[in-house]
């Protein structure tokens, strides 16, 4: 069944490759605010669905593009493992395909890996129709890992994913989380002091004057851990930390309603605090901040601030996205990725715009 779905979809790529007919792939649709808006002819990835192959002993899932997270995410905690980046949803039905082509991580990503640094190997049917495997099942084969990775965060440009391979974490034995009133920049200062002890830290949150930390693994280490960075524990922390990995939190939520502009900045972690014109949420130890969008926010001065404090903003939420979804790349990695566009889909058909319009 799987493979008859294979082959349908490879004849449908050959036939809009030969008309040059634009393609749109799409599973579930959860992230298709994300990146640039794409025209063309949908490309269903939800008929490619199940888990193809999990040996909790290999700590290796293999599941197909169209698989829900959610069915996973399930499927892994039966047998106490977890995928590391914390896959988030943003939405019922989201699915593996769309995780992957995304590449966007949870609040546990600098702690157990990011959705690229768990990725062993990738199925997909390129632009020319053709069905092609690359890495392995097992940690051991690396054998065409760089090309599995590079398919990761590509957002469907280089070709349709099918099948993917990925590395299992086992999961905590106990977790707990705190919460701290402090201001951001003293929220970014501890969570930086922090980071340099052994502490089992395994994701932070400031919003709103409160800093959330969660501290993940043995019993021992998370008493000792919670004793030292103090605070008042949370009541339903699962559900907190699922808030912040999906954006149904408040901080989201409210901008989501009222069709916000909502950016994401990638920084450095030790970058100061900068008013930016609106309200923001820091994870990741200060390393990511999300910011709602204000009447004062200027988005050269949002680019800027992020270029100088060693990253890039991404105008993640966003009913416009002229000024382009994606920090611009210097001129030599932009003539590499048309290059790689040429090679995987010279004839330019797939998701086709939705990273940058050129490509």
């Amino acid at each position: 069944m799987a493979d008859d779905a294979v082959r349908a979809l490879q004849e449908r790529v050959r036939t809009a490759a030969a008309s040059k007919t634009l393609l749109v792939i799409r599973g579930a649709g959860t992230r298709d605010f994300y990146g640039q808006s794409i025209q063309g002819d949908v490309l269903d990835t939800t008929p490619l669905a199940g888990i193809v192959d999990y040996d909790p002993t290999e700590l290796v899932v293999t599941a197909r593009a169209g698989t829900r997270v959610a069915e996973i995410d399930d499927a892994l905690a039966a047998r106490g493992q977890m995928l590391g980046c914390e896959a988030p949803r943003f939405g019922v039905g989201a699915t593996l395909g769309g995780l992957v082509a995304t590449g966007l991580s949870g609040p546990r990503r600098p702690y157990a890996g990011a959705v690229r640094d768990l990725v062993l190997g990738v199925r997909i049917v390129d632009g020319k129709g053709d069905d092609l495997s690359f890495g392995g099942r097992v940690m051991k084969n690396v054998a065409g890992f760089d090309v599995a990775r590079l398919m990761t965060g590509a957002l469907g440009t280089l070709g349709v994913l099918t099948e993917v391979s990925m590395k299992c974490l086992p999961l905590p034995k106990v977790e707990a989380t705190h919460v701290l009133e402090c201001s951001a920049d003293d929220a970014i200062r501890r969570t930086n002091e922090w980071g340099g002890k052994p502490l089992p830290i395994s994701a932070t949150c400031h919003h709103a004057g409160r800093l959330a930390v969660r501290i993940s693994g043995s019993a021992p280490a998370v008493e000792a851990a919670t004793a030292r960075i103090g605070g008042t524990t949370i009541a339903d922390a699962s559900a907190f930390w699922a808030s912040v990995r999906d954006h149904t939190h408040d901080h989201f939520a409210a901008a989501v309603g009222r069709a916000a502009v909502v950016w994401r900045l990638s920084v450095k972690p030790t970058a100061p605090y900068r008013d930016l014109g609106g309200e923001q949420l820091i994870e990741w130890g200060g390393a990511l901040r999300w910011l709602v969008a204000g009447a004062r926010t200027d988005a050269g001065e949002v680019r800027a601030w992020a270029r100088g404090n060693g990253g890039h903003a991404t105008l993640f939420r966003a009913t416009d996205k002229a000024m382009g979804a994606f920090h611009p790349l210097p001129d030599a990695v932009h003539q590499l990725h048309r290059r790689l566009k040429a090679t995987f889909d010279p004839s330019g058909i797939l998701n086709r715009g939705r990273l940058y319009p050129d490509f």
